[in-house]
Parts: C-alpha cells; sequence; structure tokens
C-alpha cells in the first residue's frame, strides 16, 4: 500500500506526514511525499552533481529535506516533485500512477488548532480524487500508530463503499472499530423516532461488520445527538489516535468524491482525522514500487 502525501515546507505540510506516518505503521505502508511545482514554470531537475543551483532548486532541495526528516525512522518514504496545473491536480496524478490508497493533506493553515478548515487544495480533492482523501485537523502532530477507527454511518442504507474501508482497515491493523450515528434532534419529524431509527440502522452495520471481522474483534455502535450535529460531535469521546471515515454524498458521480452538508458540519466540529471514501470505491493493493 502506497500513500500520497501532499507536501509543502509548511505546518500544514508537517501535520499531513504526522498523520500518513500514523496510519502507515500497521501496515507497513509506503509514503510518497509529493511537492507539487506550476506546471508552466520551468523546473531544472536538481544537479546530482553539488554544482550551483538555481533557486528553486535550493528551494526544492530544502523542501526534500525538511520532508524526509518528519518522516519517522522504519518508515519508507520517498519525495517527488511532479508539475502539475494545480497542486490538487498533481496529487491526484500521483495517486493514480503509484496507485496509492490514500491522499493525505493537511488543513488550511489560517483554521482553528486541532480543527478542519477546508482550503482550495482539500476542496479540489473532495470533488475529484478517485481515492479516499484524508483531512487532517491543524496542528496534528502524532505518529504513533492509530488506536481507534470511527465510522461515521448515517441513518440510511447506503455507503457501503465506506463500510468496507473501515471494515477492512480496522482488521488489517488490529484496532477497534467504533459506528457512530448522529441525530439532529430539530429536524424534521420527531426526535425519538430519528433515534430510534438511528440506533437501529446502526446496529444491523454492527451486525454485519461483526461477521466479517475475526472473533473477539472489538467493534461498537454509538448514536449521538444534539440540537445540531456539531453538538452530538461534542457530545461523543475521542481518542488522541482516533480517525472517523465518512463516505461520499450520494450525490457523488461513481468512484467520485463529494462531500455532503452533514459531512461538513461533522467536518467543522471534528478533533481528529477525516477520511472520505469516495462512492463505490474499491481498494486496490499495490508493492511500494520507488
Amino acid at each position: 500500500m502506497r500513500y500520497v502525501v501532499g507536501y509543502t515546507p509548511t505546518e500544514r505540510g508537517a501535520d499531513a506526514v504526522a498523520l500518513a506516518s500514523a496510519m502507515a505503521r500497521a501496515q507497513g505502508a509506503h509514503l510518497d511525499l509529493v511537492y507539487v511545482v506550476d506546471r508552466h514554470t520551468p523546473y531544472v531537475a536538481m544537479n546530482p552533481e553539488g554544482n550551483q543551483v538555481s533557486a528553486a532548486e535550493q528551494k526544492i532541495r530544502s523542501a526534500e529535506r525538511q520532508g524526509m526528516e518528519l518522516v519517522p525512522e522504519g518508515l519508507e518514504a520517498h519525495f517527488h516533485v511532479r508539475q502539475a496545473e494545480s497542486f490538487a491536480a498533481g496529487l491526484i496524478e500521483a495517486a493514480l500512477e503509484y496507485r496509492a490508497g490514500l491522499i493525505v493533506v493537511g488543513a488550511a493553515s489560517s483554521g482553528l488548532f486541532k480543527r478542519h478548515t477546508v482550503g482550495n487544495v482539500a476542496n479540489a480533492l473532495l470533488h475529484a480524487a478517485p481515492v479516499p482523501v484524508a483531512l487532517v485537523p491543524r496542528g496534528y502532530r502524532r505518529t504513533e500508530a492509530i488506536t481507534r477507527l470511527t465510522l461515521a454511518v448515517g441513518q440510511r442504507v447506503g455507503a457501503e463503499a465506506a463500510i468496507d474501508v473501515a471494515i477492512e482497515s480496522a482488521e488489517r491493523r488490529g484496532v477497534p472499530l467504533r459506528l457512530v450515528s448522529l441525530v439532529e434532534l430539530d429536524v424534521e419529524g420527531d426526535g425519538g423516532e430519528n433515534v430510534n431509527a438511528a440506533h437501529i440502522h446502526a446496529n444491523t452495520i454492527l451486525s454485519a461488520a461483526a461477521q466479517r471481522l475475526p472473533e473477539g474483534h472489538h467493534v461498537s455502535v454509538e448514536v449521538a445527538h444534539g440540537r445540531t450535529i456539531e453538538e452530538a460531535i461534542d457530545d461523543l469521546e475521542w481518542d488522541d489516535g482516533e480517525v472517523m471515515i465518512v463516505g461520499s454524498s450520494r450525490l457523488a458521480e461513481k468512484y467520485k468524491l463529494f462531500i455532503g452538508s452533514t459531512a461538513f458540519k461533522v467536518l467543522r466540529a471534528l478533533p481528529v482525522p477525516m477520511v472520505v471514501v469516495p462512492r463505490d470505491y474499491q481498494r486496490v493493493d499495490s508493492l511500494p514500487e520507488v
């Protein structure tokens, strides 16, 4: 498995490397730190003989040094420079070429500490990436292996791709899987009925997940509710090493991402990383080629 990490020598880039490292630890994934330069900007490959280099080459060398220093010992990683029309386009092209299973990007620098802010790059990825995208809250620096996966199951059937990714990931990593349904009590209809429907749907997924996971693998259900989705998120306990998984909106094109309005509400309040899975996504395993 390979992870494409959107890297720039900034706080945002460091956040992305930290999460990618944490997620890679349990399954020996290979990290591809991808530094994107404008396709229309003249780019000269770095001079391996140590002769005088241009300012652009010096900038790239500095980015490579800083990025690779962030990768914990024991993880395999490589640094790549790609020319593309945009940062998001470069990451998508890299993910397709490397047959990556994940693209990881940090939050916009204008966001609150330990909260998500969707900048232009993340927004573009959420509308076009053919593989799951991991969004990292600002200031995330944990590199230890993740400790729990939480799947947002919603209140309706569907999102099979996200369910499959969550179950398979929990099994591969050997971590607990928590199924969470979030209920807004001020939506149309009776609040009690909504909570009851959420319990029924979540427990249905729980039964299916328990059958697919090895005997003894911990899987649980929680239904959180509040006057808003943000209140429901605040009602839950979150581990420092947790990652939340959500599926794309049903409006998404097949094999593409499109984050819905509820997921955006979750993202604004979520204190842990979020992985968004494309509609009908099927995981592709690959060897860590270089």
